[in-house]
């Protein structure tokens, strides 16, 4: 499958899953963090709450990364569908820590305060003290990339503006495309636009800030219902199959909803250039 002419002149993408393993990488954080924890001379970890995690293996931290994950999908999506405009908009990085924090006490590996103290605040002989949460919260913004992902945004920018158009807020996606060095032309994120994808104002709003038509701009994602938002307010789609990330099988039947569908077994970002006409060199393969 080829996009239809002419070409689109942005490409954005999303960034979670899309362009970065966020699976692995908090999973191995969360592994670690513990495994440090437990291991500390200086942690006073009520007996109860060190033998759990103790017993914790690394595919059960997988799933505390994936409720995480979850999490973040509700919160978004409630954002995207309210019509209430008095409603404070609430960051991703704030909503990230508030939900491990609940993740966390309702698995009982850290202690709510019922002392009268802030309610944000753990309480001693938790897994983790307030600040190591807090810097836990963040590995959010150091997620790593999928193999293909650095060298075919590099391929893509020989011919298109590229453009992250991700939840996530800008601070951090600017924290994680520097980690990642991801090579993207612009850094956007629907904080811009104060809503969530699949809000229309996320997908119009980026389109316009680039001085664009919709028409003329091109959503990359691995998840169909993404594409599906963005299909609906005239952007073209590039589907990157991506392990484990795709959340409505089901829309995979729905005619014309995707332009280039790049397989998971093909190389990504890199097999995207090439069916959008760019020659890619041989030691990119």
């Amino acid at each position: 499958m080829a996009l239809v002419h002419p070409k689109p002149r942005c490409l954005f993408f999303d960034v979670f899953g899309t362009c970065v393993d966020w699976r692995k990488t908090v999973t191995e954080e969360l592994w670690q963090q513990t495994r440090e924890a437990l291991s500390s001379p200086t942690s006073s970890i009520a007996s109860r709450i060190r033998m759990l995690a103790s017993d914790m293996t690394y595919e059960q931290w997988g799933e505390v990364a994936q409720e995480w994950r979850n999490g973040y999908l509700k919160f978004t999506r409630e954002v995207a569908n309210s019509t209430d405009p008095s409603k404070p908009y609430k960051t991703v990085d704030e909503h990230h820590l508030e939900s491990l924090r609940n993740i966390l006490t309702q698995r009982g590996l850290i202690f709510a305060r019922t002392d009268g103290t802030p309610a944000d605040l753990v309480h001693d002989g938790s897994l983790w003290d307030e600040q190591q949460i807090k810097e836990l919260s963040m590995v959010w913004h150091r997620l790593d990339p999928w193999p293909d992902t650095c060298r075919g945004i590099q391929e893509l920018n020989r011919q298109f503006y590229t453009c992250t158009l991700s939840n996530g807020n800008l601070t951090l996606l600017k924290d994680m495309v520097a980690h990642a060095k991801m090579e993207f032309t612009h850094v956007y994120s629907a904080e811009m636009f104060q809503s969530y994808k699949p809000s229309p104002k996320v997908y119009l709003g980026a389109a316009e800030k680039m001085g664009l038509r919709p028409e003329e701009c091109a959503m990359v994602a691995a998840h169909l219902d993404d594409l599906k938002a963005a299909k609906s307010n005239g952007f073209r789609t590039i589907y990157i199959e991506r392990p484990q990330e795709e959340r409505h099988p089901e829309l995979g039947g729905e005619a014309d909803l995707v332009d280039i569908w790049v397989k998971e077994g093909e190389m990504g970002f890199v097999t995207a250039a090439e069916r959008l006409g760019i020659s890619i060199s041989e030691h990119a393969t």
